[in-house]
């Protein structure tokens, strides 16, 4: 007899307009994530922050993803509502608090009270956002799921060309672009009003056009190997193990301080030491917790996730600093301002905007090319092929200085976008267990934030110790990691090899 998982996939293909339906929320969230990134950095320096503190203002976005993502697989594996199935009860309630953070982000009164909104901001966007991609996983059969988050590479694109462009257009209508120091402009403003509106309705569009299958049904098509149990872990072992990367964590810091380092190395320590006490209280709680099988399903995660974890980590750290420093780079590089109550100085924030939405609209266009370029070249060499645009894209920004023809350094940076956003779930998706498609999805996003918490402990050191604080050579490092993310997707299975 035929096992199951040798089989034909039996799971029905969908048609153009369900695969439409299924990721028109993505159109939503993207619309807010982009706002965050185009526009946090210019409201953190608005309202007081110095160029050397955001990267630690941004921390909360990244750190907000680690905790949340992998809690929230695991918890959308395990439900089921007759009326809204089992992923989109989580579109709805994070759409529902991330619409209520972008209407309040603006008209934050103070910098600590900014960086707390960017925390639950993120943190809502990360509850819709993680089931999303389990959602293509769990609907479409393996030869669609490209397609399928490509589609969402796609809506990705459209929403954050409106988004990161908002600014600009309204300031073209005359909407003021300028306002009394310490205030954020209207554009601003308005911009994340519009967007609050826009992520919960394209959202409760998904929520409502899309079904899923029942538990029983979905193990039925599944195809991935069945996840092989783990073996108990040794608790005095994971103690030792915890405790030692606990001093390593408390060593690192002590030596940060005695050598009077840039305070921001200390998010470094921060981690290793974090990592620790996770390893410790493994060793303390029961192995039928919830905790305990996330931390079981990391330690025993499959050799593919395991290679692509190294992809996502040089992907991310260029992504991060990007958001990061983009906008402290051109206006200062190419608009020759850091006044932030200066009009130069938002002639380029808004122009950032404008790159922002330029490299995502150049990513909707890739998202329609990349199932195209997979077919023909394989997952592995699209996605090197585009990054490595990307990487050329981002370290062009040092050397060109018309900012009008930066929008030709976008065009790599919207074609790694779209890639990064698809063709590691492409590689991912086929070799996890529907079972487990949410927990899994959630420990990915580990080395999508592990990266922006390094990123933002190491850049503002690297950039006063070696390049004079100057922003643009953040932007340089990034574009070389993004290069290195290419070389080492080669290392990972192709599908059906």
């Amino acid at each position: 007899m035929t096992d199951r998982h040798d089989a034909p996939s039996r799971k029905p293909q969908l048609s153009f307009w369900q695969i439409w339906n299924m990721c028109f929320g993505f159109l939503g969230i993207q619309f807010g994530f982009a706002l965050q990134n185009a526009n946090v950095s210019r409201i953190f320096q608005t309202l007081g922050a110095a160029i050397d503190d955001i990267p630690m203002l941004w921390i909360a976005a990244p750190l907000t993803g680690l905790i949340v993502q992998p809690i929230v697989g695991y918890l959308s594996d395990r439900t089921w509502s007759p009326s809204l199935g089992r992923r989109r009860p989580y579109f709805l309630i994070g759409a529902v608090l991330a619409s209520l953070a972008l209407l309040a982000m603006p008209n934050a009164p103070f910098l600590w009270i900014a960086a707390g909104l960017l925390w639950v901001l993120d943190a809502s966007i990360n509850i819709s956002m993680e089931p999303f991609r389990a959602f293509v996983g769990d609907q479409l059969p393996p030869r669609q799921r490209p397609t399928g988050y490509a589609m969402q590479s796609f809506f990705i694109g459209v929403g954050s060309v409106v988004a990161s462009a908002l600014p600009y257009v309204l300031a073209h209508y005359g909407v003021a672009n300028t306002a009394m120091p310490g205030e954020v402009p209207d554009t601003v403003r308005y911009a994340f009003y519009a967007g609050g509106a826009v992520l919960l309705l394209s959202v409760g569009w998904t929520v409502l056009s899309t079904r899923e299958y029942p538990p029983e049904q979905l193990a039925e098509y599944d195809e991935a190997p069945p996840a092989p149990p783990h073996p108990p872990r040794d608790r005095v072992r994971c103690l030792l193990l915890g405790a030692a990367w606990v001093t390593v964590g408390a060593i690192l810091a002590v030596a940060i301080s005695m050598a009077a380092l840039d305070r921001q190395l200390y998010v470094l320590a921060g981690m290793i030491a974090a990592f620790g006490l996770a390893q410790c209280l493994r060793g303390v709680v029961g192995d039928d917790s919830g905790f305990a099988s996330v931390m079981d399903d990391l330690h025993g995660m499959p050799p593919t996730m395991l290679r692509l974890a190294v992809v996502q980590f040089f992907s991310w750290f260029a992504l991060f600093a990007m958001w990061i420093y983009t906008t402290p780079a051109v206006t200062q590089l190419h608009y020759h301002s850091s006044d932030t109550a200066s009009a130069a100085y938002n002639d380029g924030a808004n122009w950032v905007g404008v790159l922002f939405a330029a490299y995502n609209g150049f990513a909707a266009l890739a998202a329609v090319a990349i199932p195209w370029m997979a077919r023909r070249w394989g997952l592995r060499w699209s996605h090197l092929v585009n990054v490595c645009l990307g990487g050329a894209g981002l370290i062009s920004i040092a050397l060109i200085r018309d900012p009008q023809w930066l929008l030709l350094s976008m065009l790599g940076v919207g074609f790694a976008w779209a890639s990064i956003l698809s063709l590691p779930y492409a590689l991912l998706s086929d070799s996890l267990p529907a079972a487990k498609m949410g927990v899994y999805m959630g420990i990915f996003n580990f080395f999508i934030v592990i990266p922006q918490l390094v990123a933002a402990s190491l850049l503002g050191f690297l950039l006063k110790t070696f390049f004079h604080g100057e922003p643009v050579w953040a932007l340089v490092i990034g574009g070389a990691s993004l290069v290195v993310s290419g070389l080492c997707v080669l290392r990972v299975r192709e599908p059906g090899a």
